[in-house]
């Protein structure tokens, strides 16, 4: 089944005034609509056309050698495009609590230190790309990956992951790209986050 855009589960608006109206129609209407598209161009005819993107992204092999860097782009970006909505939300922000909260202090010592080690990576991200928090089969680890790039190419679990292409702060922030990332702090979804964290602990339990 071709991939579809999935809705906002928020107004356009309802992360002002930290991330813009304008910013997500566009980031996600346009930009996210294009990866759908041109994932579902380049997937139409070959045997993964109606596997998840996560089965997609883990079997780029079998595709055609001159489809590969395509999906792996496109099907990256909606990958994590379609997480990113899901990590924010109004009335977000604060810090982590239960066993993803322990499990942060443990490894960074502070959730102080480890949000500065999560905006540093976006930071010294040359380019565009992102920076993520995963679980890679044994911990928790911080790393950022460049274009749209998956964490799920490394088999890794993403948990938070953290868009710093241009598109996803230029209008608001310019060329500012720390204070966008100081701000997203205010719309964090932690309920989402550990949501995704309990599933990579579950499935690690298997």
């Amino acid at each position: 089944m071709a991939f579809e855009v999935p809705p906002l589960p928020y107004d356009y608006g309802a992360l002002e005034p930290h991330i813009d109206e304008a910013t997500m129609r566009v980031h996600h209407d346009k930009h996210h609509q294009a990866y759908v598209d041109n994932a579902n161009k380049a997937l139409e005819g070959t045997e993964l056309a109606d596997m998840s993107v996560e089965q997609v992204l883990t079997n780029l092999e079998v595709l055609p050698d001159d489809k590969q860097m395509a999906v792996r782009n496109n099907a990256g970006g909606h990958a994590n495009h379609s997480l990113f909505w899901e990590l924010m939300g109004p009335g977000g922000g604060g810090e982590p609590s239960g066993a993803l909260g322990d499990a942060i202090a443990d490894l960074w010592g502070s959730f102080g230190d480890f949000k500065a080690a999560v905006n540093d990576n976006g930071v010294k991200r040359f380019g565009s790309g992102w920076t993520w928090l995963v679980h890679d089969g044994t911990a928790l680890s911080l790393y950022s990956t460049p274009n749209q790039d998956s964490p799920i190419l490394n088999d890794d679990i993403p948990i938070l992951g953290i868009d710093v292409w241009e598109h996803a702060y230029y209008l608001k922030y310019q060329n500012r790209r720390p204070d966008y990332l100081e701000a997203w702090w205010n719309v964090v979804n932690w309920g989402a986050v550990t949501a995704n964290y309990e599933r990579a602990m579950a499935e690690m339990e298997r």
